[in-house]
């Protein structure tokens, strides 16, 4: 439970964080961050600004981060490689590999060879 929400029933003094006290039913309480102190829970301070602030620094181009240039060049690096792949890719579905071997050939699918004629032996 944290201590910014705990309250103190005042009549039969448990703590709870709901609007009633879970035993007695009791609406009475008191907040126990009263008497104990909480630390602060950021380490620093926010700082103050407005959503127009916010704007004008995002879309001001001399305040952007150091490595939008080597963002970009990764992108574009990216693009290339991904562009060459699918080039190779669609290449190499369309055309048969020459380096692999031919099917092989079953003689009694094909007819007789050419330049030879039926011969009876």
């Amino acid at each position: 439970m944290q201590l910014r929400i705990a309250r103190l029933c005042l009549d039969c003094e448990e703590i709870h964080a709901e609007q009633q006290c879970p035993v007695c039913a009791s609406e009475a309480f008191t907040f126990i961050k009263r008497w104990v102190p909480a630390p602060e829970r950021r380490t620093r301070p926010r700082t103050e600004s407005s959503d127009a602030e916010t704007y004008r620094r995002l879309t001001t181009a001399e305040q952007q981060p150091v490595g939008t240039a080597q963002l970009v060049k990764r992108a574009v690096v990216g693009l290339a490689a991904a562009s060459v792949a699918g080039w190779l890719w669609h290449r190499t579905t369309r055309e048969p590999n020459s380096l692999s071997p031919p099917p092989p050939r079953h003689p009694e699918d094909e007819g007789p060879e050419p330049g030879r004629r039926g011969t009876s032996d």
